[in-house]
């Protein structure tokens, strides 16, 4: 006689499987990294290498002898983490350093935790924070080397936030920064220095928009940091536009669509319901802007969505998700 297995509800199946995520997201990733290796050649070719096979071979040593997992293993999770990790990393940045990132993002911030799903923190953020804290230099390290799409003078110096930063520090206004540095605010749009997720923001918005085709993310949160920022960049620009940089400027420079896009949208660190990532991505804004106009660092990313992964089991607590089965 056939035997009758009941399991517990729910017994609705969704066709998405973690591995079909994670891989979509890799695809959303190329566009960008596909720049990222023209402008910046052989040198970000290897520093996304390092990263990306460190971060899965180092999660695969972990989980089958550390934790004696004996299942299938997949590291896609892993290589998705390896990929935003070298995205957020000067493309000068030594191997050994962004092997240690790997090791940092893998072994403290993802597997000691428990894994997939139950880390607190974005590992690709945390490591390129605790990189900049441990080896500043390194990662403040802006040369841009000869890419594979024409020339580019190896120099070294401050991105765009950084020269407004420091000049700023110095007692001049913007416009008189711009103006001693040779550029105008068309040019520092345009010709930036930083990691390899600053290159091209259309890039990184194409892949934004196959990750919404593809409903694996949401637009909520990345509307919300996006948002967020124009409107206090509007306010005080308006207010005094010599002094606090403008809409475009806060928009398009340092790591705002990377992060918004990829790194906020992170199932496991950001809240389950819709209202839920509206305030978590306000509150990404406010700290990303508090940063950059009245902090020490030129830019405010990293640690904007560090301080708000600590906020995301209050904001599920007090926006809790439609129950299953309700209208």
């Amino acid at each position: 006689m056939d035997r009758l297995t009941v399991s517990p509800s729910p017994h609705l199946h969704a066709k998405a499987s973690t591995d079909r995520i994670m891989l979509d997201v890799v695809i959303a990733l190329t566009p960008a990294i596909i720049v990222s290796i023209l402008f910046y050649g052989w040198s970000e070719l290897l520093v996304l290498a390092v990263s990306a096979v460190s971060c899965v071979g180092l999660e695969y040593l972990i989980a089958r002898f550390l934790m004696k997992r004996t299942s299938r293993f997949s590291g896609t999770s892993a290589l998705v983490t390896g990929l935003l990790l070298a995205m957020n990393l000067p493309a000068t940045t030594p191997w050994w350093i962004v092997l240690l990132g790997a090791v940092f993002a893998i072994a403290v911030v993802k597997m000691s935790f428990g894994g997939l799903g139950q880390n607190l923190f974005n590992p690709a953020i945390a490591a390129r924070v605790f990189l900049l804290v441990s080896f500043p230099v390194a990662m403040t390290d802006w040369r841009m080397p000869e890419g594979f799409v024409g020339a580019v003078d190896a120099v070294s110096g401050a991105t765009p936030l950084g020269l407004i930063k420091e000049g700023l520090k110095s007692g001049h206004s913007i416009s008189e920064v711009l103006s001693a540095s040779g550029l105008d605010a068309s040019s520092v749009l345009r010709d930036i220095g930083g990691s390899a997720g600053e290159v091209s923001a259309i890039a990184i918005l194409l892949g934004f928009c196959y990750l919404l085709i593809r409903k694996v993310v949401k637009p909520w949160i990345p509307l919300s940091i996006v948002g967020t920022i124009a409107l206090i960049s509007f306010v005080f620009n308006a207010f005094d536009p010599e002094h606090f940089t403008g809409v475009g400027f806060n928009l398009l420079t340092g790591g705002v669509l990377l992060g918004a896009c990829f790194m906020a949208t992170d199932y496991v660190t950001s809240p389950m319901s819709n209202w839920g990532g509206v305030v978590f991505g306000v509150g990404i804004g406010i700290i990303v802007m508090s940063i950059r106009y009245f902090g020490s660092y030129p830019e405010g990313m990293s640690f904007a969505i560090l301080i708000m992964n600590c906020f995301v089991p209050l904001i599920n607590r007090a926006f809790h998700q439609k129950k299953f089965g309700r209208a």
